[in-house]
């Protein structure tokens, strides 16, 4: 297997991190033992962009115990954990190319490493690797299949492909599962951003202003855990829905300019860009901390505050401290990348679980019915989302009744009255 780590002493390190991990994944787990017998994807060769965390690792196993060839790169040059690489690289379950903190050039550059081994099925998070195959490395897009899709940025990036006509393969988004976007997205998202944004500043949330830009499921997730720790919540919306909601649920809600003057610390988690700009940050308090909670690092305009500040410096390992013309200072978490990768661990095993029981059944379900697809964006078919979730509530100990004959046949019928 090739590969590209920082450190391949850190593998031990790395092995029993993931085998921690290992034992809150037991959907995973499951699926894993049914695959090494079966070999659904023996023959199969499966380039993935995902996030090299201890969780990826046992995906990646699982998909290594179904047959599949695999190479894996990092979705963000911030969230790989070098002593995981190392460790996928030392058990040969994969070729893999990550290195945290790499700069642009190297990321684009495993990409393509990882597109060398043409692959049948893509697995991306944020879409970088379609959106690499469909242009400098469209000489790998016949012998493609299908693929599936992790985040929300990917998904509508993957859309927007589709209604331009110029997706050239099927692709499943995993993000849209219900055992996906309303576990890992809230919960995972809610307390792994919540968990990074303390490692990075060891700030007290009690009696703090939080500023949460995007009420979808992971803003919904975040402003539960920061309003959970004695923190004031104010919600920034678009979406009148959702900014009712964010009422409904209790929060304050108004414009960003508006809440830039009153913040202590802002979290965009839109998937989109300039939501933070020069004139939020001129508004801000001094000592005001911003960071970033979607997918790609473009939501707060970093580049336009670089120009507008005088100085900067490192305060804390994943702090940097911009101080502006009139010598207030904002504080910057991770590079405006992932907060709770950059600064922590990414979410919980116990959340991911079922993400990636989703990526390996839908890596499986493309081998058997991607002649039956278009190309266009697929959502999970209900029988996996289904199967996913009976198989946590049994690793739960937990069981749910079924209805009954008649009780299927009254929901059936019409005829049916009072």
């Amino acid at each position: 297997m090739k590969h590209d780590v920082k450190d391949e002493s850190l593998a031990a390190q790395g092995a029993l991190r993931i085998e921690w991990a290992e034992k809150n994944m037991p959907v995973l787990r499951s699926i894993r033992e049914r695959f090494e017998k079966e070999k659904p994807l023996a023959g199969i060769r499966l380039g993935a962009c995902l996030h090299v965390t201890t969780e990826t690792a046992n995906l990646v196993k699982t998909l290594a115990a179904g047959g599949a060839e695999v190479a894996l790169c990092a979705s963000n040059p911030l969230s790989t954990q070098d002593d995981v690489a190392a460790s996928i690289a030392a058990d040969g379950a994969a070729s893999v190319f990550a290195i945290r903190g790499i700069d642009r050039d190297g990321y684009y550059g495993h990409i393509e490493a990882t597109l060398d081994i043409k692959p049948h099925i893509t697995m991306d998070d944020g879409a970088d690797l379609v959106s690499t195959i469909h242009g400098d490395r469209s000489d790998g897009l016949a012998e493609v299949i299908g693929g599936t899709e992790e985040t929300t940025t990917g998904v509508i990036r993957l859309r927007s492909m589709e209604n331009d006509g110029v997706l050239a393969y099927p692709i499943i988004a995993v993000n849209d599962a219900r055992t996906k976007h309303l576990f890992d997205n809230r919960y995972g998202t809610g307390q792994s951003t919540m968990d990074g944004i303390l490692r990075a500043t060891n700030l007290l949330f009690a009696g703090s202003t939080v500023v949460i830009a995007g009420y979808g499921w992971c803003g919904r997730g975040v402003a539960m855990r920061a309003s959970g720790m004695g923190a004031r919540v104010i919600v920034v919306e678009v979406d009148a829905l959702r900014g009712l909601e964010a009422v409904m649920d209790g929060y304050q809600v108004m414009p960003i300019a508006e809440a830039a003057g009153i913040g202590d610390v802002f979290i965009t988690v839109t998937g989109d860009t300039q939501v933070i700009r020069v004139e939020h940050f001129e508004a801000m308090k001094d000592g005001a901390i911003v960071c970033n909670s979607g997918h790609f690092n473009v939501e707060i305009d970093l580049e336009n505050l670089s120009k507008i500040a005088k100085s900067r410096r490192l305060v804390r390992p994943m702090v940097e401290e911009f101080t502006l013309a009139d010598g207030k200072r904002i504080n910057v978490i991770g590079e405006g990348r992932l907060v709770n990768l950059a600064a922590a661990e990414g979410h919980p095993a116990v959340v991911m679980d079922m993400s990636f029981a989703n990526q390996a059944l839908c890596s499986e379900h493309l081998v058997k019915h991607a002649k039956e697809l278009e190309r266009k964006v697929y959502s999970v078919p209900d029988d996996i989302d289904d199967h996913v979730a009976r198989l946590k509530l049994a690793s739960l100990g937990v069981s749910i009744d079924r209805l009954t004959e008649a009780q299927e046949a009254y929901l059936a019928s019409w005829k049916a009255g009072t």
